[in-house]
């Protein structure tokens, strides 16, 4: 822009911005002289010599600790009047006197919990929960472990209390249990006191387990735990409340057995949890893909995207999933098909008689819809109503019908 406005008097303002590629507006603008009024003082307003007075009296041994609003009352109740509270106000910020003066905590700043499991035992998170005792006021806490990889859930305990030597006891034996190798398990867990306690804290640096914890009032660091949560308590079959210890292990017994082994869940492409953490999954996927070949190969019109394929739980499974981690599929999967996954966008295309023909149709959404054309209940292609025949018009605009009736007028 500079250079513009410097050769535009001997090449000329057009041929200058041609050069730099400029706008010719914004060269002429530069090109004004700008003239910076300065600001007039209002007649209202202090004089230097006021100013200074509020600022002496508002520091003064006298008022120093108090408001603005307790020096201007206190002042009126004497008969003075200096300045209006605001103006008071805005003295002291010119001079950076204004701040908190109190002893405010300062809560620090918690980091975002970002993990990442891409195999079974690499990220577990745990929680507790109370359920319902005998009485109205008596409640048991259920200590639940879950591998977020697989959902599957690797220890379990129902005590009376909760405190972190029982949540220690109760980590060490599931770590213990499942074989877990120094250095490769993550806990995550939220910030409760049995989470956060010492014995807990030392017993997991101990054996070489990393931990983390969710933020402060941030559910969703923690979803995996509360979401089984929510599936057991919502369940048909839960009771509600246990009479004793004793009966509510005899139930979550029977519960986290059928949770792990016969439960398909919804996160893991409807396997099991206990497929997914027992490495089981490709035996599984090949049953259902040959189940899926053999509905294909007797009615193949049925499937109108082609042939189905079986579906893979994730690769990866994350909390807070950064930005920065990206995670291929295992190997030995095939990638699906383009046509299975995008669909072609719908085309059509207009004659010059005015006949609209629909070369594609689009599916329409709603299961309801796609399961009437996976039967074959729809088409697969349709074509728009033709309109009527197209009405000839004269150069003039008019058409022949219109003509004739004039020929008529002049004629009578």
């Amino acid at each position: 822009m500079t250079a513009a406005i410097a050769i535009a008097p001997e090449v000329g303002v057009q041929d200058a911005c041609a050069i730099f590629g400029v706008p010719r507006a914004t060269v002429y603008r530069r090109r004004q002289l700008r003239v910076v009024l300065a600001r007039r003082r209002s007649g209202r307003a202090l004089s230097e010599a006021e100013r200074a007075e509020v600022l002496r009296v508002l520091c003064s041994a006298r008022f120093v600790d108090a408001s603005p609003g307790e020096v201007h009352a206190t002042l009126l109740e004497e008969g003075v009047y200096l300045a209006s509270e605001l103006i008071m106000y805005w003295i002291l910020r010119s001079q950076r006197a204004v701040r908190e003066r109190r002893a405010v905590r300062r809560h620090p700043s918690y980091p975002r919990p970002d993990l990442v499991a891409t195999g079974p035992n690499q990220v577990w998170t745990w929680d507790i929960t109370k359920v319902r005792g005998p009485d109205r006021r008596v409640w048991f806490h259920l200590y639940v472990i879950i591998d977020i990889y697989s959902r599957y859930v690797v220890g379990w305990m129902l005590a009376s209390s909760e405190s972190g030597s029982l949540a220690e006891r109760f980590i060490a034996e599931t770590l213990k249990k499942e074989g877990v190798e120094r250095g490769t398990l993550t806990l995550h867990s939220d910030r409760g006191t049995s989470m956060r306690s010492r014995t807990v804290a030392e017993m997991l640096d101990d054996l070489g387990v990393a931990k983390t914890h969710s933020r402060p009032r941030t559910s969703n660091d923690n979803p995996f735990s509360e979401s089984q949560f929510k599936t057991m308590k919502y369940s048909p079959f839960f009771p509600g409340n246990f009479l004793s210890v004793d009966e509510g292990r005899a139930f979550f017994h029977l519960f986290f057995g059928w949770y792990n082994s016969e439960h398909h869940h919804s996160g893991i492409a409807m396997m099991t949890p206990e497929v997914v953490h027992r490495g089981r999954v490709d035996e599984v996927l090949a049953v259902r893909q040959a189940a899926l070949d053999a509905a294909h190969a007797v009615h193949p019109e049925r499937f109108v995207n082609g042939a189905p394929r079986a579906q893979r739980p994730a690769a990866e499974v994350w909390i807070n999933r950064p930005a920065s981690q990206v995670v291929e599929p295992p190997s030995g999967v095939a990638e699906p098909p383009p046509e299975a996954s995008v669909r072609p966008s719908p085309t059509r295309r207009v004659g010059r008689e005015g006949a609209a023909k629909a070369t594609e149709r689009p599916e329409p959404p709603g299961p309801t819809r796609s399961a009437q054309r996976e039967h074959g209940e729809d088409s697969e292609t349709a074509t728009l109503p033709q309109p009527g025949p197209a009405v000839p018009v004269r150069g003039d605009g008019r058409t022949e019908a219109e003509e004739h009736a004039d020929r008529a007028r002049r004629v009578r």
